[in-house]
């Protein structure tokens, strides 16, 4: 590139229209660099164009999400990022396990026990691993194969939901969930007991889930749950649904509605995977605290 063009293309980015929501942004950011007498990288002064492409380039570049999670700006917009990924590549042997880390919350005591447990699961995920790798070796060989990670169910001003994936691939793959749910407001952490007044919400949900599963069922003869019903003898239904456990897997929706969800073989046939049930709030409303999380 010659440098005529480069001074034309230089002018044209300068000139560029600063929006008023990144004006806002970069305002807010200079007081909290202020503050931890750090200067605001020159590059993110520039324009609307810059800004997206900083943020298109946290979702590429996890190391780089690392390192910008320190500059102030950065606050507002990262919520969770890869803290390391565990790999194998081998010909018969695969694992893929990603970490995630919770950034920028102010209870730093809070954020290290979260980020502490997952670390311990990635770790002991990528050790039972390397166990049975070393194991099948020792047989003259196999397959197997992990990959783990996470996904923001739910990311806004009131709630933070981040579920962690499980899929081992041993013969048929098995996929399992876990679940946390923050008040970003509060930062705690919410419970599925602490959301009612007692334990009768374990009855009300499980008879819901149980109307939604006949339901679908009637209606789409590829959904298939193991419930009992009447067309059914109970010698058909192995360990046919009757309850969630009183810490069932959930989430909070971003419309702030209650999602339980059933890892892959847990209430459905394999090929059904991971199942889940949003609960309408009218069915819980009698057993709620409050209106505060579920609405």
């Amino acid at each position: 590139m010659n440098d005529k063009k480069l001074k034309y293309l230089q002018k044209q980015y300068e000139n560029t229209p600063i929006p008023k929501e990144l004006d806002l942004i970069v305002e807010n950011a200079l007081k909290k660099g202020k503050k931890k007498n750090r200067r605001l990288p020159q590059w993110l002064l520039g324009s609307a164009a810059a800004a997206m492409l900083f943020t298109a380039s946290l979702n590429v570049s996890s190391a780089m999400a690392q390192t910008l999670s320190e500059i102030p700006v950065v606050g507002s917009i990262v919520k969770v990022l890869t803290w390391t990924e565990y790999e194998v590549k081998e010909e018969t042997y695969d694992a893929n396990i990603k970490v995630p880390s919770i950034e920028n919350l102010e209870n730093k005591d809070f954020a290290n026990t979260l980020n502490e447990k997952y670390r311990s699961e990635g770790k002991e995920l990528y050790d039972a691993f390397i166990s049975e790798v070393d194991y099948l070796k020792g047989l003259g060989g196999g397959h197997t194969g992990i990959d783990s990670g996470y996904e923001i169910k739910t990311d806004n001003d009131q709630i933070l939901s981040i579920g962690r994936y499980t899929v081992n691939t041993v013969g048929s793959s098995s996929t399992t969930m876990l679940y946390d749910t923050i008040d970003k407001q509060n930062e705690i952490l919410i419970t599925l007991p602490m959301l009612f007044k007692d334990d009768n919400y374990i009855k009300t949900i499980s008879e819901n889930i149980i109307e939604q599963m006949h339901k679908q069922a009637e209606s789409d003869s590829n959904k298939v749950y193991w419930v009992k019903d009447g067309n059914r003898s109970d010698e058909e239904v192995i360990d046919g649904f009757t309850t969630i456990k009183a810490e069932q897997q959930f989430y909070i929706s971003d419309k702030g509605k209650l999602v339980i969800s059933f890892d892959k073989y847990e209430v459905a046939p394999g090929y059904m995977g991971v199942v889940e049930f949003e609960i309408p709030t009218d069915a819980l409303k009698k057993d709620l605290v409050s209106s505060k999380y579920i609405h």
